[in-house]
C-alpha cells in the first residue's frame, strides 16, 4: 500500500506544472524497463535511467529532438527530466505492452480458465506463443500473465516463464547441469537433466509469515482430534510446537463435503464428513486465535475414489484396460491434468474457507515398486513427459495457483529421493522439486531404511545416526539446487513396525529427540512434523519432553558412534 501511494503521488507530480501543449502518456515497450535518455544534438542520445513500463509521464512535444533518425520527446517524472523515444509513449496504459510473440523458456501449464485453474495444454520449452492480451503489470513493469495462443489452444501463462526470442528460450540455467547430467535414469523415472532448474523466487507473504522453524503436530480428519482441539492446543502450548498439519483429503478419507469434490469427484463428496466443515472451521479458528500456523494436507495421486469417478484418468493395466490396483489402492495418473486441477481446486477452496497458512501435498508421485511391470501400464502420458518432468510440472502449477492466494506450498517426498546417483522410479527427483516448492518434506522414517543402510546396523534402532547421515546427503542435493526449498522433515512418531523388527525401539521421547537432533546436527534446521497415523493425543503426551527442547540451541552430539541402547 505504501509503495502504491508513493507511485500515485509521483504520478501526480509528473503531470503537474506543464504548459498547455503538454500531455500525459505512459511508457511502452517490449521489456519491463523502458530506457530514458539525455539527448545532445551533437553527441546524440545517452541512456540516463530506466523506469518501469506503464509509468505515467508528462510529455512536452514542442521541445522534441530528432537525432540518428529517431524522434525524442522531453518527459517529466516528478522533478526529473528525460527524453523518451516517441515510439515508447502511448496514450492509454493498457497499450503499453506491445510484444506480439513470445517463446517459452520454462515449460509451464497454459490455463484457459483462471477461475477454475483448468489446464488447456502444456506450453513446452522453446515453443512459440502468439500474444493476445495480458492481465496486469507488476510494479517492475513486467507482465503477470499473458493470454496467448499456443498451437491451436488459447490460455494464460505467467510472464516469468516467457522470453522474447527463441535463442533466449533455448538457454538453460546451467550452473549445476553437470551434476544433474551425471544422474542416471536407472529405474525409468526420467533423465534428471530433462527437468528445469532455473531458480524460482520464493514468496514471502507479509500477512502470512511462515515460522522458522516450523514444528508441527499431525492430526487426522477424525472428530476425535478436531472436536478435542482444545486438548491439543493445551499440550502444544507447553512445548515448542508452533504448527499443526490437518488432513483435508487422504486416500478414501475425504475430510469434508467440499464443493470441489462435488464438482470433480462425486465419490469423495459422498464419503466426505457431513458436518465436518463447521468442525474444521471451529478447530482452525481456535488454532489461529492462539497463534498457530495451520497446514492443510492433501493426498494427490493415490485416490481410489477419484479413480472410480475417472477411470480414464487413472493408471490402467494395458491387458485389461481397467484401473490398476496397487497396494490395495487405485492411482489417478500424475500425468492427468484433471487430477491436478481437482487437488489444486480443493486446496484453494480449503484455503478460502478455513484460512489455512499452507497446503501440504502428499503422494506427489507415481506408484512405487512398479519397475518389473512398468511396461504393462498405461500411464495416460498425453504430453510425452518423463515421470520426473510431470512431477516437477505439477509442483510448478500448484505453487503458481496457490501463491496467488498468499499461502505457501510444501511437497512430501520419500527419503530416497535425496540419493544423488539416480532419479527414482516414481518420479521424485529432489532438486527438481526443491527448486520450486516453498518447503520440501521428506519422510526418512528410521524403520524405512534397510539394514546396514549407510553402514548402520538396524538403523531403526539408531534414529540419530541414520537421520544425521541422511541429512548430510540432503545437504548435497540442496547444494546443487539454485533456489532450494526449506527442508522440513517428517519424523517417525510411531513404534517401529513389527514386521521390520519385533524388538525395535519404541517411540519414546528419547527416540523422538534423537531423530530431531540427527536432523539438526546434519544442518537441517527447517523443523519437523510428527507422523503418527492416528494423531493420538495420548502418544503425543507421552513424547512431550522431546517437543519441549529448543533444538537450535543444543550443542551437537559429539560422535556419530553414540548409539541408543535398548534401555532407552
Amino acid at each position: 500500500m505504501k509503495k502504491a501511494l508513493i507511485y500515485i503521488l509521483a504520478s501526480l507530480a509528473a503531470v503537474s506544472c506543464g504548459s498547455k501543449d503538454d500531455y500525459t502518456a505512459f511508457l511502452a515497450g517490449e521489456t519491463k524497463g523502458i530506457v530514458l535518455w539525455q539527448v545532445d544534438k551533437k553527441q546524440g542520445p545517452a541512456a540516463a535511467d530506466t523506469l518501469p513500463r506503464g509509468t505515467q509521464v508528462l510529455v512536452s512535444p514542442k521541445s522534441a529532438v530528432k537525432t540518428e533518425g529517431l524522434r525524442y520527446l522531453p518527459v517529466k517524472y516528478g522533478k526529473r527530466k528525460f527524453y523518451a523515444e516517441e515510439g515508447c509513449l502511448v496514450a492509454e496504459k493498457r497499450s503499453c505492452v506491445v510484444e506480439k510473440e513470445l517463446y517459452v523458456q520454462t515449460s509451464a501449464s497454459l490455463i484457459d480458465d483462471t477461475l477454475s485453474s483448468h489446464i488447456a495444454t502444456l506450453a513446452k520449452k522453446r515453443q512459440k506463443l502468439e500474444v493476445l492480451d495480458y492481465d496486469r503489470l507488476l510494479p517492475d513493469g513486467s507482465v503477470n500473465r499473458y493470454l496467448v495462443k499456443c498451437g491451436s489452444r488459447e490460455g494464460w501463462i505467467f510472464g516469468k516463464y516467457t522470453v522474447l526470442t527463441e535463442e533466449e528460450a533455448g538457454e538453460r540455467f546451467d550452473l549445476y547441469d553437470d551434476a544433474h547430467r551425471a544422474v542416471k535414469n536407472s529405474f525409468k523415472g526420467g533423465e534428471a537433466i530433462g527437468c528445469e532448474f532455473r531458480p524460482c523466487e520464493k514468496p514471502v507473504f507479509a500477512d502470512n509469515p511462515m515460522p522458522s522453524p516450523v514444528n508441527a503436530f499431525y492430526l487426522t480428519i477424525s472428530p476425535a482430534g478436531l472436536k478435542h482441539i482444545d486438548d491439543y492446543i493445551a499440550l502444544a502450548d507447553s512445548t515448542r510446537i508452533n504448527a499443526f498439519v490437518i488432513d483435508i483429503k487422504d486416500n478414501e478419507c475425504p475430510g469434508y463435503k467440499a464443493e470441489a469434490m462435488e464438482k470433480y469427484s462425486p465419490t469423495n463428496y459422498k464419503w466426505g464428513g457431513a458436518n465436518k466443515e463447521k468442525l474444521y472451521k471451529e478447530a482452525i479458528d481456535k488454532l489461529h486465535a492462539k497463534g498457530y500456523y495451520v497446514i492443510g494436507r492433501i493426498t494427490c495421486f493415490k485416490d481410489s475414489y477419484y479413480a472410480k469417478d475417472h477411470p480414464g484418468s487413472s493408471i490402467c493395466d494395458k491387458a485389461t484396460g481397467q484401473p490398476f490396483l496397487h497396494n490395495k489402492s487405485y492411482w489417478p495418473s500424475a500425468y492427468s491434468r484433471d487430477v491436478w486441477q481437482f487437488n489444486v481446486e480443493l486446496a484453494k477452496e480449503s484455503v478460502r474457507k478455513f484460512g489455512l497458512n499452507e497446503i501440504n501435498f502428499d503422494y506427489v508421485r507415481f506408484p512405487d515398486k512398479m519397475i518389473s511391470i512398468d511396461e504393462q501400464m498405461d500411464y495416460r502420458n498425453r504430453y510425452g513427459e518423463s515421470k520426473v518432468q510431470a512431477i516437477q510440472n505439477f509442483v510448478r502449477y500448484a505453487c503458481d495457483e496457490l501463491h496467488q492466494l498468499g499461502v505457501y506450498v510444501s511437497i512430501d517426498v520419500f527419503g530416497e529421493s535425496a540419493n544423488p546417483g539416480y532419479t527414482t522410479a516414481y518420479g521424485q527427483y529432489w532438486p527438481a522439486i526443491s527448486t520450486i516448492a516453498d518447503a520440501i518434506c521428506a519422510m526418512p522414517y528410521p524403520d524405512h531404511f534397510a539394514d546396514h543402510y549407510y553402514g548402520i546396523s538396524k538403523p531403526w534402532n539408531h534414529p540419530y545416526e541414520i537421520l544425521k547421515a541422511w541429512g548430510r546427503r540432503v545437504q548435497g542435493r540442496q547444494a546443487v539446487t539454485a533456489s532450494p526449498a526449506i527442508v522440513r522433515t517428517w519424523i517417525q512418531a510411531y513404534h517401529v513396525m513389527r514386521w521390520v523388527d519385533r524388538n525395535g525401539l519404541d517411540n519414546s521421547p528419547n527416540y523422538i529427540e534423537r531423530e530431531i537432533r540427527g536432523l539438526y546436527d546434519s544442518g537441517l534446521t527447517g523443523g519437523y512434523s510428527t507422523w503418527l497415523a492416528s494423531g493420538n493425543i495420548a502418544v503425543y503426551r507421552s513424547q512431550k519432553s522431546a517437543y519441549q527442547l529448543d533444538y537450535p540451541s543444543l550443542p551437537p552430539i559429539d560422535s556419530i558412534n553414540t548409539f541408543i541402547t535398548s534401555a532407552l
